[in-house]
């Protein structure tokens, strides 16, 4: 099946192409060069002048697992208030800050997104988060392991094992679980909590192994570099939404050492405790730490206004913000006394004055940090707000003056209280196909994703080019998935399936034995029961590997 799209403006940063007239080849489903002369064209689209950018990659979205179910269950009254009816070749379902899987993959479609990734998957739970991705229809997805409170990784810190050994049980761990990237989450916090700990700073020694959050987010920043990882490690760091963690966010860069890192949900570890409030943003000392150190990334976490639901394995903050629940109920659980979990539902109010603030310095950070290929566009989905607010956040960025009018719009005292108002920055078109596109696929090691070159699936994305940045990124004209039409004008008219990425790096097989003797002694399954295989992702399809340097 070979497809010509042709007369599109197309924005492809990944191979230089910005605002390019181009025409661009499909062949069975990948990017191919021009044809020969004579060579059949089977289907063929003039787009008469419309933007085309590959297929949009949201780098941390909690789309699966435990804690989705645990908010789906919490969040009960939206899903019998959503009901989504099936409509043409969609399914669909429920939700909109918890949607149903389902409704998930159609809802991102539809806006021109091809892959989304679970950026929050526990060891014991990773099976039944494989699952529940291969429901979610037409998008590619992928899991994020997360160490960090995991009993065997503190106990072979604590006796002062090898940077080797400690490289190999992550390598171990990654395979067995189909994981693509390693996230830790307030390291070492949450097996803190179980030992009666409601904080745990930076450098502050643990209760049980003794061990500080510096020296857990060193050892796994140090593994993930040594096993030739593509994403850096993923970071949620200690004193997430505490006035003043600003000087916790730096003093955590300074923790890498120079190795790469990336800081998730930037904006809830950038708080200042400057006036009569102690609250004020931190987002330019931030961004000045990110702009000049280029080993680091970030994704905001921008918070959008109305009702969410706060879904985190950092169980510590979780049980903070309990009282502030709306409405008022929560869950908290221990998992395989490995991880934690809460889950609290929450509305963010442009009255409030602290929530206006962190409207405010969400978008100061992506305003302020100057290259966007290491800043990525997010919300934390659902923690704040649903991913279906994208197209409200571009907006945002492109257009100063409606920038402006939303600022008038929140706390007066918040509004003072940010330097918002004198950026005069507005993205381009080109930017946010960086921040959306190229830079998350190179982040990640998608080779064949997130541009439009030969080789690349062909997720390819026709907008019309509206003054309303709002409109046009809402509902794409049309939305190629590996070269098939799934959706047209913001509606999905085919239902394919996606894959699932993950990395294979090398590790000693020693380290097996390690692992299995944890199992045998803490755990209430044999490792080799523990290990996920190819035929259990996907419903056996397999999944899609993208490169890691081999070791041992």
């Amino acid at each position: 099946m070979r497809i010509r799209f042709r007369n599109g403006r197309v924005y492809d940063p990944a191979n230089g192409r910005e605002d390019a007239t181009a025409d661009i080849h499909v062949l069975d489903g990948r990017v191919v060069e021009a044809p020969g002369p004579g060579e059949r064209i089977d289907e063929e689209h003039d787009l008469g002048g419309r933007i085309v950018m590959p297929g949009a990659i949201d780098i941390h979205s909690h789309i699966a697992g435990g804690k989705m179910n645990l908010a789906r269950m919490l969040m009960s009254e939206e899903h019998h208030a959503t009901i989504v009816p099936a409509e043409g070749a969609c399914l669909c379902g429920s939700g909109i800050v918890t949607p149903s899987t389902h409704v998930t993959g159609c809802r991102y479609a539809e806006m021109g997104y091809t892959a989304a990734f679970e950026p929050a998957m526990l060891g014991s739970n990773a099976r039944h988060a494989h699952l529940e991705m291969a429901d979610i229809p037409i998008i590619d997805t992928g899991g994020y392991l997360v160490l960090g409170s995991d009993d065997l990784l503190l106990d072979l810190l604590a006796r002062g094992e090898r940077p080797e050994t400690i490289r190999d049980y992550v390598g171990w761990m990654l395979t067995a679980t189909q994981s693509m990237a390693i996230k830790t989450v307030n390291p070492g916090g949450i097996n803190a909590f179980k030992y009666n700990a409601r904080r745990l700073d930076l450098d502050e020694a643990g209760p049980r192994y003794g061990l500080t959050p510096r020296a857990i987010l060193t050892a796994l920043a140090r593994a993930v570099h040594d096993l030739g990882l593509p994403h850096p490690l993923h970071v949620h760091g200690c004193n997430l939404g505490v006035p003043g963690n600003v000087a916790t966010t730096l003093d955590t860069i300074g923790a890498a050492a120079g190795l790469p890192l990336h800081l998730t949900h930037v904006q809830f570890h950038s708080y200042d405790t400057e006036g009569d409030r102690r609250f004020s943003s931190g987002a330019a000392r931030i961004a000045e730490a990110v702009n000049r150190t280029p080993t680091l990334s970030v994704d905001v976490g921008q918070i959008v206004f109305g009702q969410t639901v706060t879904a985190s394995a950092d169980t510590m903050t979780q049980r903070g913000t309990a009282p502030l629940a709306h409405p008022r109920k929560w869950a908290a659980m221990d998992i395989e006394c490995d991880a934690g979990c809460g889950v609290v539902p929450f509305r963010y109010r442009d009255k409030s004055f602290v929530n206006a603030l962190q409207w405010a310095i969400g978008l100061e950070l992506f305003l302020l940090i100057e290259d966007p290929w290491r800043v990525f566009l997010t919300t934390d989905h659902p923690n704040g707000g649903p991913f279906t607010s994208y197209p409200e956040l571009i907006r945002l960025l492109m257009d100063r003056d409606y920038r402006l009018a939303r600022l008038a719009e929140i706390h007066p005292e918040a509004s003072a209280h940010t330097t918002l108002g004198s950026i005069a920055r507005e993205y381009t078109l080109a930017e946010i196909a960086i921040m959306t596109r190229a830079a998350p696929a190179r982040s990640l090691g998608l080779r064949d994703r997130g541009h439009l070159g030969p080789g690349a699936a062909a997720d390819v994305v026709v907008y019309d080019d509206l003054p309303d940045r709002r409109a046009m990124f809402e509902r794409p004209r049309m939305v190629f998935k590996d070269g098939v039409l799934v959706a047209r004008d913001g509606r999905t008219v085919t239902v394919t399936k996606g894959s699932t990425h993950v990395v294979r790096p090398g590790f000693d097989d020693a380290i097996g034995r390690v692992v299995a003797r944890h199992f045998e002694e803490r755990i209430g399954i044999k490792a080799k029961h523990f290990a996920i295989s190819d035929d259990e992702i996907r419903g056996g399809d397999g999944p899609v590997r993208h490169g890691a340097r081999g070791q041992g």
